[in-house]
């Protein structure tokens, strides 16, 4: 069994605005995310698969309404796709795992960290605290977590 995978049991677990989210390709209202004020350390990980996707010291205020991120903690699992929903050509973000929507990517982010902007949902996400990533596993990523400029 692989490490991260989209079970059925995991989707069934999803609340209806997670699943909205995450399943039909939805959008929460802007401001509303749980996550989008979270300033703790830490690595957000994907709602369906759990697997690594943005970490705590990526995050920051764009003023867009959802969480934003400069990069993925892991690259390979987030997967970038054409989107040209809604008369709009833009770039969707699904995790690779568990196959969620997550937000889309823009190259409006700040210049000095790579220039992109993950613009995340929060239903999407789960936040895991720096003292408890070592117990769910998530240890190897404990140096991404705090700034280390």
């Amino acid at each position: 069994m692989a490490k991260y995978q989209r079970t059925e049991e995991a989707v069934a677990r999803l609340s209806p605005e997670q699943f909205r989210v995450t399943q039909h390709s939805g959008t929460e209202p802007p401001g509303t995310g749980e996550h989008l004020d979270n300033k703790a350390p830490g690595i957000y990980v994907d709602i369906v698969s759990g697997e690594p996707l943005f970490a705590s010291s990526d995050k920051y205020e764009s003023g867009c309404g959802w969480p934003s991120f400069t990069k993925p903690i892991e690259p390979a699992n987030v997967n970038e796709l054409a989107d040209e929903s809604h008369g709009m050509i833009r770039t969707e973000v699904r995790s690779t795992h568990g196959d969620s929507h997550l937000g889309h990517v823009f190259p409006d982010g700040p210049s000095d960290r790579g220039g992109l902007r993950y613009c995340i949902n929060s239903a999407a996400l789960r936040f895991i605290p720096r003292a408890d990533m070592e117990a769910e596993g998530y240890g190897d990523y404990l140096d991404q977590v705090e700034d280390i400029r």
